[in-house]
């Protein structure tokens, strides 16, 4: 009963210790989420300053697979280049070794369960109190992973590892093979780490056995090493639906990775040794070390941060090379190549929180807004070509937008969905909603755009021929639509309009609305007195009043994307 109880604390210390982590992290990239995601789109001039921005996000936030999410939508977008994501991947893995050194801390031999609970009281009360809920719940994530190291720690030492046969036997015949023991260990790493999805948990679990001198430092460096690898497993996992741009990103973090655990398998023994006598201590391979937990956690995170620091000093210089290399490996296909009805910023998966994911897709939303600008560009071309070919040909390019359209707003529509299922504060509850409201307005335009396709075919396959006037007043209303949907995508860039630009807005809609009338009294008069054809004035006013329901729309995004600046 007691063993039980052990085993299902060890379990239960894990799984708070990840859990805090995530909560951690997520209450960070609350607070700086934006910031972050501005810093990466601009110090990632060159490759030095990519593998800064790199670290300095992941070590913010305490999550590689955040940074690098958002550096994989950034290259499907064409915002950062390949090489420039490479040399930001490399960073995070240098920023992830921070998450190491918490550990070390929390692992440590005094006591921090009067921190912990003090920390979780203050917590609560700015929970509760609304002061700053945001510091609360990264106060929150705080003491839970440091109570799960705590736990963890106290688990393993009451628990005897060392004194446990079968356990001792094990680690004593898996840990006697030389390199086929490091080999082993590091596969087990890899595995472990795809399986349950956090590297920060095998580390923690590597720490405590070799804390309880149960295993080996050089073994626990190979369950790192596999730690390492595992993570790019699941990097390349998810890249697998997203663009060949984003599989090359995730292929070359597994590059990267691979070939730092073979060079450093070549020198395990010498760097290890290396490390231990910086903390003084002997080594001895395949024999656990029986000096004190705290000298053993703080050899695994040195060389944790020595490992991932070498590695990147040595691979920054061939990142070409390895963009070279990961190109070569994933060419580029016809069928592959960059598609319109393919989703660019959240192609890469549901970021590590939802905070993030919204800023993901407010950049994919500004680019639906661009793809359904274009149509109204074709409807334009079409409304004057006269050459039947070249009319068919426009026609199904804008019958495919409308398409790309209608997917985009289901596809962003169902990724929304999923961010609002995670933790999130009031406001961006809000955001989501304005959002999905503006990807539906959005939709409509496109709609719109295709049934005045259809009224001009209409016009085309009839033969039905408009005034001189009535050539002018469609090009005046597509001008005027047009302007009002430019207005329209800048602001969905900035994710912003001011009070000033609003107005101006609104007073562009209601031109719109006063001329389209103008036109429907003048086209009247025009069919009462005999100039054109009852037929002609019916296609003609079915173009005009499809541009004005166009500018509805328009403007419905417009005072979405206000309320939603001016909620906060």
């Amino acid at each position: 009963m007691q063993l039980a109880l052990q085993i299902i604390t060890l379990i239960g210390s894990v799984a708070m210790l990840m859990y805090g982590l995530k909560v951690m992290s997520e209450s960070l990239q609350k607070m700086a989420g934006s910031k972050l995601s501005n810093v990466l789109g601009t110090m990632t001039t060159n490759r030095f300053t990519g593998v800064l921005t790199g670290a300095f996000i992941t070590a913010a936030v305490q999550s590689s697979t955040a940074t690098s999410v958002m550096t994989v939508s950034f290259v499907s977008a064409g915002i950062l280049s390949l090489a420039q994501a490479i040399s930001v991947i490399m960073g995070a893995h240098i920023g992830t070794t921070f998450t190491a050194w918490i550990m070390v801390l929390g692992g440590g031999s005094f006591d921090l369960r009067l921190i912990i609970y003090t920390m979780i009281v203050l917590a609560v009360a700015l929970i509760y109190t609304k002061k700053n809920a945001t510091l609360g719940d990264f106060l929150i994530g705080l003491s839970l992973l440091l109570l799960g190291l705590t736990t963890l720690k106290i688990n393993a030492t009451e628990m005897h590892l060392d004194q446990m046969a079968p356990v001792r036997n094990f680690f004593v015949a898996t840990s006697s093979w030389g390199y086929g023991s490091y080999f082993l260990y590091l596969v087990i790493g890899a595995i472990l780490t795809f399986s349950v999805q956090s590297s920060a948990a095998i580390m923690a679990i590597t720490m405590t056995l070799c804390s309880s001198h149960v295993l080996p430092i050089d073994m626990g460096i190979a369950l790192i090493l596999g730690e390492n690898l595992g993570t790019t497993i699941t990097a390349n996992v998810v890249a697998l639906s997203a663009s060949i741009m984003a599989r090359r990103a995730a292929l070359a973090h597994f590059v990267s990775n691979f070939f730092g655990v073979i060079w450093v398998l070549c020198v395990l023994r010498p760097f290890v040794g290396l490390i231990c006598r910086v903390w003084g201590v002997e080594f001895t391979p395949g024999i656990p070390s029986d000096v004190s937990p705290d000298k053993l956690n703080a050899i695994l995170a040195t060389f944790h941060t020595g490992f991932n620091v070498t590695n990147t000093f040595l691979l920054i210089w061939f990142i070409p090379l390895i963009e070279k290399l990961v190109t070569a490996l994933l060419p580029s296909k016809p069928e592959q190549k960059e598609k319109d009805s393919q989703l660019q910023f959240i192609s890469g998966g549901l970021m590590s929180t939802s905070e993030l994911s919204i800023l993901q897709a407010w950049k994919e939303v500004h680019l639906f807004a661009v793809r359904a600008q274009r149509m109204i560009g074709m409807v334009h071309d079409l409304f004057y070509e006269e050459d039947n070919q070249q009319f068919t040909k426009i026609f199904s390019r804008i019958e495919k937008y409308e398409g790309i359209c209608d997917r985009m707003e289901y596809e962003i529509a169902q990724y929304l969905n999923q961010v609002a299922d995670g933790r999130l504060s009031d406001s961006s509850k809000r955001e989501v909603h304005k959002m999905l409201r503006i990807v539906s307005e959005l939709e409509s335009v496109g709609d719109a755009n295709y049934n005045l396709s259809r009224y001009i075919k209409h016009k085309h396959e009839g033969n039905i021929a408009y005034t001189d006037v009535q050539d002018k007043n469609v090009e005046q209303m597509i001008y005027l639509v047009s302007g009002a949907q430019t207005m329209m995508v800048e602001a969905l860039e900035r994710v912003n309009i001011n009070q000033d630009e609003f107005f101006e807005m609104t007073n562009m809609e209601n031109e719109i609305n006063n001329y389209r009338d103008e036109l429907k009294n003048q086209n009247m008069q025009a069919i009462t007195d005999h100039v054109y054809e009852y037929s002609v004035g019916v296609n003609y006013m079915d173009v005009i009043l499809e541009l004005e329901k166009m500018a509805d729309y328009i403007i419905n995004v417009d005072e979405a994307l206000y309320e939603h600046k001016h909620d906060k």
